[in-house]
């Protein structure tokens, strides 16, 4: 890594990511609900206003404790971070998507344009569905990222990359976050 951002960038991830694990550990359930849980996932994001439906993945952390990011490959593909609540359920939930590939627009290229009141929707494996409505949309410096806002407050989270794109380090300065509350759990 080339000068200081870097070795700044690598210190606030590992602060990030521990601050994350020690939330996600805490904020497990008991050992009775572990394995009913572990079975259900999210299969697919629906965004009306965005006209925007999407299959998920499962996202885990990489070998340098980062959260994974959806491959380049499937840009059209969003990612749930498998270390936060399944959607539907308490706690927060999280969704990762790219904002575009090196040649087009990907899965989360209009994400900035939700507004306060739209609706979510996202499906599960068991067939349930749980729907949010956003309540806002911020866009933030990565070094100023909120992980607690994030990781740890209740409700379901998108997040993609934004702002001005940085040449020298080939990535976005900014995340853009959706946060969203919890209409109807899943059904």
């Amino acid at each position: 890594m080339a000068g200081s951002s870097g070795w700044t960038r690598i210190v606030v991830a590992g602060v990030i990511t521990g601050f994350i694990l020690v939330a996600v550990r805490s904020n497990t359930t008991d050992d009775a609900e572990t394995p009913a849980r572990a079975s259900v996932v999210p299969r697919s994001l629906d965004i009306p206003a965005l006209k925007l439906e999407a299959p998920l993945m499962k996202l885990g952390m990489t070998d340098d404790g980062e959260v994974e990011l959806p491959p380049y490959e499937k840009p059209k593909t969003a990612g749930w971070f498998e270390h936060s609540a399944v959607p539907g359920d308490e706690g927060a939930s999280v969704i990762i998507g790219h904002v575009d590939t090196k040649t087009a627009p990907a899965v989360f290229y209009r994400l900035k344009h939700m507004r306060k009141g739209q609706k979510i929707r996202v499906e599960r494996s068991d067939g349930k569905v749980a729907e949010y409505q956003v309540d806002s949309v911020e866009q933030v410096h990565k070094n100023d990222f909120p992980a607690r806002r994030v990781y740890v407050d209740e409700g379901l989270r998108l997040v993609t990359c934004g702002g001005t794109f940085d040449w020298s380090d080939h990535q976005y300065r900014d995340n853009v976050i959706v946060y969203a509350s919890m209409v109807a759990p899943a059904r």
